[in-house]
């Protein structure tokens, strides 16, 4: 585990596709994967892209990966696609819009499946992360599935949150429902050679206004990209830049990343938990404990505290 480690510290494109493997099928060596990475992340920055599908995500990711490119920068890239309820097997399509860099050793795209987790990402998401953090990247770039208008767990795995929109695609309004307005660190409306581009903006900026952030300090910009040509995303890259200088020098980064490590780590101890009931369902003492409140001796609560205590 050590060389393989070090391997992908190194850069080599298999050995870090080895590593997030590892993380996206829980093998039984995750930990001792996640004891090696903790020392080397922590240098990246982690951008999300997130918005309704159809806005051009994955395009808008493709031109954000040149531009990147282009000053020098090492770029991963996370994207999460979704899984068929039906067949368990995901598309993992993404990567036909971004054939550009499959040559590019300065780029590393890897494709995951959601697997059914709700909220726009993979389960596994934090881990990969880290796995291209210690690798090297200087920025990942993470492409949530389509959010609908609950799917904001983007806001809470990333540094910067980009929200792209398009135009005819709901108004403000509908953006404001979705409760994006209030993750958004970076607004995009792309494709905005179409009719109602400069409408779209207005609205958002209005909405915007009256909106209540965590983040006060820092006015989220809204700006104009045409994905397919290039057109404004040079700028897009300037201000996502820019709100890392910003959480910098605010110290919002380091409280950022403080929440998303908490969360992480309940995340692993809920898991856990879990697993430990999953055993216990043919288990005595929960039969036992099911009969007390069947016949009324005991009730729900003071039986599951009295589960917990056993565990």
């Amino acid at each position: 585990m050590p060389e393989l480690v070090e391997r992908a510290r190194a850069g080599e494109p298999r050995a870090v596709a080895r590593l997030i493997s590892l993380v996206e099928d829980r093998s039984p060596s995750l930990r001792e994967v996640s004891a090696a990475l903790a020392p080397l992340a922590g240098g990246a920055h982690i951008v999300g892209i997130t918005g309704s599908p159809g806005v051009g995500k994955s395009t808008s990711t493709s031109a954000l990966v040149s531009a990147l490119r282009a000053l020098g920068k090492r770029v991963g890239v996370l994207a999460v696609d979704p899984t068929s309820p039906f067949s368990g097997g995901a598309l993992l399509g993404d990567r036909v819009r971004m054939q550009d860099h499959a040559t590019d050793e300065g780029v590393y795209i890897r494709s995951m499946a959601s697997r059914g987790h709700l909220g726009g990402l993979s389960a596994s998401a934090p881990q990969a992360l880290r796995v291209l953090d210690a690798a090297g990247c200087d920025v990942v770039l993470v492409e949530t599935v389509g959010v609908g208008q609950s799917e904001v767990e983007i806001a809470g795995l990333a540094d910067t949150t980009l929200v792209l929109l398009a135009p005819g695609m709901g108004d403000g309004i509908q953006a404001a429902k979705a409760g994006i307005l209030e993750i958004g660190d970076v607004f995009v409306v792309n494709k905005a050679d179409r009719d109602g581009a400069q409408s779209t903006r207005r609205e958002l900026r209005s909405v915007i206004a009256m909106t209540d952030r965590a983040d006060g300090s820092w006015k989220p910009p809204i700006l104009l990209t045409t994905a397919t040509t290039g057109e404004g995303v040079a700028e897009v890259v300037d201000e996502v830049l820019a709100h890392r200088l910003h959480l910098e020098e605010s110290g919002e980064l380091t409280r950022r990343r403080l929440a998303r490590v908490r969360r992480e780590i309940e995340a692993l101890a809920l898991t856990e938990v879990q697993s430990r009931f999953s055993h216990l369902s043919g288990d005595a003492r929960l039969d036992t404990l099911a009969a007390q409140v069947l016949d009324g001796s005991t009730d729900p609560f003071a039986a599951a505290d009295t589960l917990v205590e056993q565990l």
